[in-house]
């Protein structure tokens, strides 16, 4: 009855299987919009504010650390007014209106997209862990970017609270405009902050890169805007997600009935994807985040993890009735999800720059997402951004602090026993705490989200594949997560500055307590440490939020599935955990998946056996447990100095494959023998065209007046007997030419 083989039939078979225990928002929303308070409007204009502010301190001349201090009040007074905002939510969404922005009226259509903001359980969820994390991030870069006080620091300030403005617009906005503003704005934002050190060539490429990459996907963001507006005939969500054309979508795809379902209408998630694709780093997309860590580490740890790179994962969720009328859009979703988190993982497993392999963890995770997202549990994947947010800053602001004091160096082979270098004890327990968080050891945060999304990968037909794939990179992020922490934080004491520090003498030492050189390791202050225990704390408490916040009536277990199911992304597939349950009590023996005696044996799983959501609570702690363990082997167990362990002869064994993962499979490469150069050879051949034939045309056509002036040149010499002669020769001609035209008159 149920086919386990074909992903492209998951959507219509579980919506056809049980119509009555699959709600989506399309019968949980709210059909009355409310309207709310004017003050909410101070989250998205405070941001703005500082920005402007640390525009006019660099018109000023302001040396001093003012910007930095305008940011975080401005991000903390944003973040304490979405507290306000969590609080005061009675469940009833609402808009904030601000002003009437673009409003063109097409015959019996109008595109409406006002500047206003949509306020329901999923903007507040997301809101506050982004100005949550932009306030901690902004006093952790007050020390952190000091050695720019001036100019620079307002430049760096001012970007930082665009950014968080134009995050607030992506997330808030109440029309699908508005988000492509905020879209377009963090994308801004992002080059200009990756390309922060603009005289050093690696950042500015890598600016560049990460604004064409995004371009790719955005233009699919627009078309899928337009496509909306030309078939919905709207762009507010407010209208949209009431829509009764929309409504009937959904049925037909109930009883698997696509074709009743246009094709405008089905190509609107996908195009929706590709957009979400680029911005959150998916395959094919995914190469410009590593390169993105070129930009200063507050950088990384904001955009680059915690926010920016999940408005894709917003999109998705925000407008998920839309992806569940596409035959092809969430299976897709699913499988470039579960590709890139399994891909990025066997990179960041041969990288030695520590940085670069949290962003390629970053990159992983962000596959997970989305892997989550299509295999049915939107809540799978928006609670793994929520504990990656904290956990994964958390990790990035610790590498930063490495970076920091020693020099620029980030070499694992060059940093070792760090734990016992006084003045980094806070560094050493906030690392330790995003490893456990990242690796998925038993009861973090990280644990229980991503088995949410691996447990939903077995239950959900024709996804047991993409579960299997998923729990195998599990074990690789276990390993790859604690080989950083094993050989930078744990072991012999060693360490050597990086290419921002010169010795007068040419030479770096190695050991605590100076030596060759006399370098000592410049350890974080109050500032960055304060942040780093603050998130250490958020990344511990975080999985506390798996046990509170759950709704017995709505059949919701935590806070984070409350907070999903009762917005926009609220999908409640049959085969989810709280659903079992709830047609387990029901007194109706077919509700659910079956009979109340065969819905665990629907859910048996080959070798797994029994429910995959309570088995898997084992599994993937072995799992991570093994990971870990290898680690410990392979990069700590024996070790005698920085740079050698003992996985290094076992690599030599796998031939070129190591160093093909070191040099990232060459993706690279391959895009640049594939796209680049092609593209540069065509610019430069329509470079020449240009040059030799437009400019040559245009150039000829201002060099004849010259050549006639030249040949002619000669005759204006200013001696008379000159012009004498010339006049005599003009009559001369005058007179042939009167002569033969009366000849020719005679003779005819």
């Amino acid at each position: 009855m149920i086919n386990t083989t074909l992903l492209t039939n998951q959507i219509s078979t579980i919506l056809a299987m049980a119509p009555d225990t699959t709600a989506s928002v399309l019968s949980q929303t709210p059909t009355e919009i409310g309207t709310g308070p004017k003050w909410i409007l101070l989250i998205i204009g405070l941001p703005m504010l500082t920005s402007l502010l640390c525009g006019l301190y660099a018109i000023i001349g302001n040396k001093t650390k003012l910007p930095a201090w305008t940011t975080v009040a401005g991000a903390g007074i944003a973040f304490l007014a979405t507290v306000a905002m969590y609080l005061s939510f009675d469940g009833t969404p609402y808009t904030v209106h601000a002003f009437d922005w673009i409003q063109v009226y097409f015959g019996d259509k109008a595109m409406i997209a006002n500047f206003s903001f949509y306020i329901d359980t999923l903007t507040i969820y997301w809101m506050l862990f982004v100005t949550g994390l932009a306030t901690l991030i902004a006093l952790y870069a007050s020390e952190y970017m000091s050695h720019d006080v001036g100019t620079s620091y307002c430049r760096f300030f001012g970007a930082f609270g665009l950014f968080v403005f134009s995050m607030a617009c992506l997330v808030m906005g109440d029309n699908l405009l508005m988000l492509y503003l905020g879209w377009e704005g963090v994308g801004l934002c992002s080059y200009l902050l990756i390309g922060y050190f603009y005289k050093k060539p690696e950042a500015v490429a890598a600016a560049k890169k990460a604004f064409i990459v995004n371009r790719i996907g955005d233009l699919g963001l627009a078309l899928g805007i337009y496509l909306t507006f030309v078939h919905f005939g709207t762009l507010e969500y407010a209208v949209l997600f009431n829509d009764p054309t929309l409504l009937g979508y959904i049925e037909a795809a109930k009883t698997g009935n696509f074709e009743a379902i246009p094709a405008i209408a089905q190509w609107i998630p996908i195009l929706f994807m590709i957009g979400a694709f680029g911005k959150s780093a998916q395959f094919p997309l995914y190469v410009w985040l590593p390169d993105a860590m070129e930009g200063p580490t507050p950088v990384s740890a904001l955009i680059h993890a915690a926010t920016m790179v999940t408005a894709g994962v917003y999109l998705i969720a925000r407008t998920y009735p839309l992806f569940l009328t596409s035959e092809f859009a969430l299976p897709i979703v699913a499988w470039v999800g579960t590709i890139t988190a399994l891909l990025a993982a066997t990179i960041a497993m041969a990288q030695f720059d520590i940085k670069r392999i949290m962003a390629y963890s970053t990159v992983s995770q962000l596959g997970y997402m989305f892997a989550g997202l299509g295999v049915l549990t939107p809540t799978g994947g928006v609670y793994h951004v929520l504990t990656h947010a904290f956990f994964k800053a958390l990790l990035f602001l610790c590498c930063g602090a490495v970076m920091h004091g020693f020099a620029g160096q980030l070499d694992l082979r060059k940093l070792s026993g760090l734990k016992n270098v006084k003045g980094w004890g806070i560094v050493t327990i906030g690392m330790l705490i995003g490893c456990i968080n990242l690796a998925g050891v038993p009861f973090t945060a990280g644990y229980f989200s991503k088995d949410t999304i691996i447990a939903e990968a077995f239950v959900t037909p024709g996804t047991s594949m993409i579960g299997w794939i998923l729990l195998f990179t599990a074990g690789l992020t276990a390993y790859y997560t604690f080989r950083v922490f094993f050989r930078v934080f744990m072991g012999p004491v060693e360490y050597h500055p990086g290419d921002e520090h010169h010795d007068d003498d040419g030479h770096d030492d190695g050991h605590d307590g100076g030596g060759v050189g006399g370098f000592h390791p410049h350890a974080p202050g109050w500032a960055v440490n304060s942040v780093l225990i603050t998130l250490s704390v958020l990344s511990i408490a975080a999985s506390g939020l798996y046990f509170v916040g759950g709704n017995k009536e709505a059949h919701t277990k935590h806070y984070a599935q409350t907070m999903v199911m009762s917005s926009t992304a609220s999908y409640d597939s049959p085969y989810s955990k709280h659903a079992i349950h709830a047609a387990q009590e029901s007194n109706d023996p077919n509700a659910g998946v079956g009979p109340r005696g065969t819905i665990d044996k629907a859910l048996e799983v080959p070798i797994i056996g029994g429910d995959p959501h309570k088995m898997m609570y084992y599994i993937s702690a072995v799992v991570g447990i093994v990971g870990i363990a290898l680690a410990w082997f392979l990069h700590l167990f024996g070790r005698t100095n920085a740079a050698e362990c003992k996985m290094d002869p076992i690599a030599k064994r796998f031939g070129p494959i190591p160093k093909m993962a070191e040099n990232k499979w060459y993706v690279d490469e391959f895009y640049a023998m594939i796209f680049v150069t092609p593209l540069r050879i065509i610019s430069h051949i329509f470079h020449w065209i240009d040059k030799l034939l437009v400019d040559g045309i245009v150039n000829l056509f201002g060099y004849l007046p010259r050549i006639f002036a030249w040949i002619i040149r000669p005759s204006q010499s200013g001696i008379l007997q000159g012009y004498a002669v010339s006049m005599a020769g003009g009559l001369t001609i005058l007179l042939l030419v009167v002569f033969v035209i009366v000849m020719q008159g005679g003779v005819s």
